[in-house]
């Protein structure tokens, strides 16, 4: 499946804030890209395009294609609860996502590559679908034969966000999705009422 493989500072520049993470060339160049830079000037955003910039940033943040996020979308307005809550709810609770945010993998675009090649199990039973659904109660775990991976190694040793929703075992490098997380509990920057307010014209 086709993924963005550009460059991810050019990017964090378009929205004017890191999405990807920690990014020296970032914090040098906070403006946005283009010839012109900092100098251009930028007329005032229509509703539409702040809303649909709002979209594209969460779905750059997750890693997530239009058609995957349009179905989450759709399978959030189908349930009962805040719309744009369960959305971001249902973006958290991806193999993938969970993956990186229990720092067995340094981004989220590295865990889905761990998943995909196989070396994360769900329930002591392999998963190679980053997309997948987890449940509150589901173990995440490192295979077996991938425990002395260096980049698993190395993203381990660097871990150093602690989530409420999420426990970790070092010994046994698997962890727990406790729960799933309260709109308070997620840290991204997202605006999603927009992204609510995008897909229901």
């Amino acid at each position: 499946m086709a993924r963005y493989t550009g460059p991810k500072t050019k990017i964090a520049r378009k929205f004017g804030e890191a999405i990807f993470g920690e990014d020296k060339s970032f914090e040098k160049r906070n403006y946005p890209p283009g010839q012109h830079g900092n100098n251009r000037r930028r007329g005032k955003k229509s509703e539409y395009a702040i809303q649909l910039a709002e979209k594209q940033k969460a779905k750059y943040t997750y890693g997530i294609l239009e058609r995957q996020f349009s179905n989450l979308f759709k399978t959030a307005s189908a349930s009962t609860g805040v719309t744009g809550e369960i959305l971001l709810q249902l973006c958290e609770s991806r193999l993938d996502n969970v993956v990186y945010r229990l720092g067995i993998a340094p981004s989220r675009s590295a865990a889905r590559q761990l998943v995909s090649h196989r070396h994360i199990t769900v329930n002591g039973e392999l998963v190679n679908i980053p997309s997948y659904s987890l449940n509150a109660g589901d173990v995440v775990a490192v295979r077996e034969k991938s425990k002395s991976l260096v980049t698993i190694e190395a993203s381990l040793a660097n871990r150093n966000e602690v989530y409420e929703w999420l426990t970790w075992n070092a010994d046994t490098k698997q962890g727990n999705f406790v729960s799933v997380p309260e709109r308070l509990q997620i840290p991204e920057n997202i605006k999603e009422q927009l992204i609510v307010e995008l897909y229901s014209k």
